[in-house]
């Protein structure tokens, strides 16, 4: 922000430094600093943006003309324009306007967009002339069959597409095809912003304007404040709507003022619900909402309309200190005939004479001049004591106008301005603006460097406690090195149990995905491999085999030639299942031995031993035994394929009819020629024997097989070594004292080099704090001070670090967690 105190003018610096030693600690780097970044971002910024949003005729435009009592906005029922204004601060002889014009293919697309919704079936082509008369003349029926432009929402879209029409015609010269063109208000020959601004409130002109950017003097914009007016969030054309929503969800947008029409429609939209829940997940606008209750001259005039909205206020704002009640229209237009007279009629042959005029000779009668007839009269907010006023049926609205306040004069324009709740509004957010806007940001500031900051010092403060603990002199570091073996030991003994016994239970509950697929590939190369075999079996090579059995025999029975089928494909089975579990057992074995040898606890075993107190070979001898006892239950398990199912021969089953079909084949002659022929049904018989019993060893009763001889045989070798890595500590202790001098040695210059490093960060965390908790005080914000590290809250040990001349740069902790 612009004119911040001298304190704060390096605040972008000393914060990120606070966040660069964040970053720096290993444990702390997870900690989310986007809060703190958006906070610094909105406490430097030179602009804070006030969005503006809300529905169509909300009154957005009315409301920002009453704040500035200048008429600059275009404002009128309806869906009139989707133009983005913004209004920033400039000196009084440099105010000026900026006006950037829709893109040619921009106003067809709205074009299209609103004759789509009137239903008209003329294609919205702007460029041809008696197309554009057709679509206005058309527009003019549905403005007079609805009884005026305001009086419906077809008649306000009529109205829209009619100024649209009107708008590109007059302007075609300031229009691209495709892109946006932007002119100062030099280039159209405006004298001064009124001038401008009175061509840019032209309700055709306006219509074509994708945005207008007015640099006006006023105390409201002053501190960099930016007045945003966005197209209603109902736009007809869905991406006018869509940049409302940008533009309430952009990082830029500081502040928003929710301007709702409950006042008149009783009920909060869809659009405005949407709204309100999409505007609270801006994190740079935090609680810096304005609720304004715009037209509420409306609920004057009708007891359930005033109800309603009450209602709506006590239930969805529970902290009405932000809630605003307004009239726009009483509260602006009040503002400007405070300069008017009876010489120009108060207004009618001045401010409003633009909306008089008839081309037929009679006068139109002003909006506002409605709306002020009505409160005089109707609204029940003038004491009868002190305004006594009639409303004669004989006058037009615009004589009884003007007789009115020719016999009330001021006190009445004060009571009507006091009465719209425009100035409390104004009053209220210029109190934000110069009194609590930068406090708050600031406080927002300091309240999410508060976590970041008790974190550092809570860290450092640790890391300081436990280097100081460390013994200083090589002598008592040894002596406390021999004293934690023992228990580092157990410890690691504890850890490879415990290691052991983790990997055996992954096993055993199908948890361990290298392994299933070992598994899988098993199960894989069983099923291939009996399908091999059955493919290839041959009755005549089992003939022969069975009559080799019998030489005093010529011929062999089916029954022989199963048999030896039988033993046959079992034989074969087995080979492959015993294979296969050498295979599983290995990969197993080999994954094992590397986990174990990538653990701390090894690495430390290691550092204590000079080895692995034979880690290695006792799992080495367990993987021999594990596949020894698989490669007997392999062979256990492929010896029951030799017996024919339980079911084979039992009625009913078609094992017993295929058995029968294929004896009644073989029965038809005693050579083998008979049986040979059979090959393809004594093939299939087989089939419907074997694949079901190699189905269950693979699927079922193998896999308990394999998980239980893991068990047996992994758990007791964890205890067993546990134990004798405790047994290991005379070795351990030999061999410790060899290499404890040096370590001892390098710990205590290690220490010393990281408190000397710990101390840099402190020094550099309490400059930064330092400098920033001086911005809070020149702020005021004496309670929102961020915490020092103070030679109270830690004493650091500076004799290591001096004794060894240690210095230090950043890079720092991540050491602590090797010592």
């Amino acid at each position: 922000m612009s004119n911040l105190p001298p304190q704060c003018q390096n605040l972008k610096e000393q914060v990120e430094s606070i966040l660069q030693l964040l970053q720096q600690e290993s444990s702390l780097r997870s900690q989310d600093i986007t809060p703190v970044q958006t906070s610094l971002s909105k406490a430097i910024s030179p602009k804070f943006e006030i969005v503006f949003a809300g529905a169509f005729s909300a009154g957005k435009s009315m409301l920002i003309n009453a704040l500035l009592e200048r008429e600059l906005l275009y404002s009128a029922e309806g869906h009139a324009t989707g133009t983005e204004c913004k209004i920033e601060y400039a000196q009084t002889d440099k105010e000026r306007v900026v006006l950037t014009f829709l893109s040619e293919a921009e106003i067809r697309e709205q074009a299209s967009s609103l004759c789509q919704q009137l239903g008209f079936k003329t294609a919205a082509n702007i460029n041809q002339a008696e197309v554009v008369s057709l679509l206005c003349e058309g527009c003019q029926v549905i403005i007079q069959q609805e009884g005026g432009e305001s009086k419906s929402e077809r008649a306000k879209q009529a109205k829209a597409l009619l100024l649209l029409l009107e708008g590109y015609q007059a302007n075609r010269q300031y229009i691209n095809t495709v892109n946006n063109a932007t002119y100062s208000m030099e280039q159209f020959n405006f004298a001064n912003l009124k001038e401008a601004a009175g061509y840019a409130r032209r309700g055709s002109n306006s219509a074509v304007l994708k945005r207008i950017e007015y640099y006006c003097n006023h105390p409201l914009l002053e501190d960099g404040n930016v007045i945003i007016d966005t197209p209603g969030i109902d736009a007809p054309v869905e991406k006018d709507a869509q940049l409302t929503y940008t533009k309430i969800q952009h990082p830029e947008t500081s502040a928003v003022v929710c301007v709702l029409k409950p006042a008149s429609a009783g009920d909060m939209t869809k659009e405005e619900t949407e709204l309100l829940e999409t505007m609270r997940s801006n994190a740079g606008i935090r609680d810096r909402v304005f609720y304004v209750f715009n037209r509420i001259d409306e609920t004057w005039y009708n007891t359930q309309l005033r109800q309603r909205l009450d209602n709506l206020i006590t239930a969805q704002f529970h902290d009405t200190s932000r809630v605003y009640k307004t009239s726009g229209l009483l509260g602006f237009y009040g503002s400007q005939i405070k300069q008017t007279n009876i010489q120009d009629r108060f207004g009618l042959d001045s401010i409003f004479a633009e909306s008089v005029k008839n081309l037929n000779g009679s006068e139109e009668t002003p909006q506002f001049v409605y709306a002020f007839n009505n409160y005089c009269v109707s609204s029940g907010k003038l004491s009868a004591s002190n305004f006594r006023i009639s409303l004669n049926g004989f006058e037009t609205p615009n004589e009884n106008y003007v007789r009115i306040l020719s016999e009330q004069g001021t006190p009445l324009i004060k009571q009507l301005i006091q009465d719209s709740g425009i100035e409390e509004f104004r009053t209220a957010i210029t109190r934000y603006l110069t009194e609590e806007k930068r406090p708050q940001i600031f406080q927002n500031l300091a309240d999410d460097l508060e976590d970041v900051c008790i974190k550092l010092k809570k860290s450092y403060q640790s890391v300081q406690r436990d280097l100081e603990s460390q013994p200083q002199e090589i002598k008592a570091m040894k002596a406390q090195e021999l004293q934690r073996l023992n228990q580092q030991l157990q410890q690691v003994g504890k850890e490879f149990s415990l290691h052991i016994t983790e990997e055996v239970n992954l096993l055993i509950t199908n948890a361990c995905d290298a392994f299933e697929a070992d598994f899988r590939q098993l199960q894989s190369r069983m099923i291939r491999r009996l399908d091999e075999l059955l493919d290839t079996f041959s009755v005549a090579d089992a003939y022969r085999r069975a009559t080799l059995s019998h030489p005093r025999n010529a011929t062999a029975p089916l029954i022989a030639i199963l048999v030896e089928a039988f033993y046959y494909l079992s034989n074969q089975l087995e080979d492959i299942l015993v294979d296969s579990s050498q295979q599983v057992v290995a990969n197993l074995f080999q994954r094992l031995i590397e986990k174990v040898r990538k653990s701390e606890y090894y690495r430390q075993l290691y550092r204590l031993l000079g080895n692995d107190s034979g880690i290695e070979q006792e799992l080495k001898i367990v993987e021999k035994q594990v596949s020894l006892a698989l490669v007997s239950a392999a062979g256990v398990e492929c010896d029951r394929f030799v017996r024919e199912s339980p079911r084979f021969y039992d009625e009913g089953t078609f094992s017993i009819y295929q058995f029968r079909q294929t004896l009644q084949q073989t029965s038809q002659g005693y050579d083998a020629e008979s049986v040979i022929e059979a090959e393809p049904a004594i093939r299939q018989l087989l089939k419907l024997d074997f694949e079901p019993k190699v189905s269950q060893t693979i699927r079922k009763s193998f896999r308990q097989t394999i998980n239980q001889t893991l068990k047996t045989h992994l758990l007791p070798i964890a205890d067993k070594q546990a134990d004798e890595i405790l047994q290991q500590y005379p070795q351990a202790r030999a061999y410790l004292e060899q290499t404890l001098q040096q370590e001892a040695e390098e710990k205590i210059f290690n220490n010393g080099r990281l408190l000397s490093a710990v101390e840099q960060k402190i020094v550099a965390y309490n400059s930064a704090v330092s400098s920033i908790n001086s911005c809070l005080q020149a702020m005021q914000l004496y309670e929102h001070l961020l915490p020092i590290i103070s030679d109270a809250d830690s004493e650091v040990v500076d004799k290591i670090a001096a004794n060894n001349g240690i210095v230090v740069s950043d890079g720092l902790l991540d050491g602590v967690a090797q010592i």
